[in-house]
């Protein structure tokens, strides 16, 4: 370790080193030799700091996981209030994040560590209140959990098949299509509103989106019971809406 460095400076250099060397010459130039050359110290500090590679990959996933977040929770106080605009929004910028840091995305993609999955799960929180957002508008075609994952799955698909498509036959266009069919699996071509239809599925699905942000107001019994209920009242429960 450089003299005078502190373990958590001496951590930042060592992963913003790996990182630069990931996403310059891909999971091989991440040897525990070439990132102690670039952040200036020794092989050895590697391993006290991180154990091995493979806990350099993972502080290297949570540094990439932090960075995302970041410019997530960051989108959020600039994404318009219409909630269908903000989810193409959302969805943007995590296949941008996919298309041009493909190497770090996929090290996040691998990682296992506590830290990452707790990142990751904060990530999808953000999508789920998204979708949450949706479903208290009218908007949601689907129930809540599967247009969470059309929304993810669309994403990761997007980025893959960017990837393994030859550069000179990549069509940007892909990407507003896939963005577009994402949207129209997922949400209706206008809000229905409780009063605008029979039966009470619209209200208990809005009303289900609107107690899940409110932390809080029941007990978690209550919250699980009153879920339950509506549930059973949209009919999510059965047969998403066509």
């Amino acid at each position: 370790m450089a003299l005078g460095d502190t373990t958590d400076s001496a951590r930042r250099r060592i992963v913003t080193a790996a990182v630069e060397l990931l996403e310059n010459g891909g999971p091989d130039a991440v040897s525990t030799r070439a990132v102690a050359a670039a952040a200036g110290m020794q092989p050895p500090a590697i391993y006290r700091l991180f154990g091995d590679k493979e806990g350099l990959l993972e502080a290297v996933a949570e540094h990439g996981y932090a960075q995302f977040l970041e410019s997530k929770r960051s989108q959020l106080e600039s994404t318009p209030t219409d909630p269908v605009e903000e989810l193409r929004c959302g969805w943007d910028l995590v296949v941008e994040f996919g298309v041009t840091r493909p190497e770090l995305f996929a090290v996040m993609n691998r990682a296992t560590g506590r830290a990452s999955e707790a990142a990751h799960r904060a990530g999808l929180e953000i999508l789920h209140a998204r979708v949450r957002r949706l479903a208290a508008a009218g908007w949601l075609r689907v129930d809540e959990e599967l247009a969470a994952q059309i929304i993810q799955a669309t994403g990761q698909g997007a980025v893959t098949t960017w990837h393994s498509t030859p550069v000179e036959r990549r069509n940007p266009a892909l990407m507003a299509i896939l963005r577009e069919s994402m949207v129209a699996a997922v949400t209706l071509a206008e809000p229905t509103l409780p009063a605008a239809e029979s039966g009470p599925a619209p209200a208990a699905r809005a009303l289900r989106a609107v107690l899940s942000e409110g932390a809080g107001v029941l007990s978690d019994a209550e919250q699980r019971l009153m879920t339950e209920w509506l549930t059973r009242l949209t009919g999510d429960d059965r047969v998403p809406r066509s």
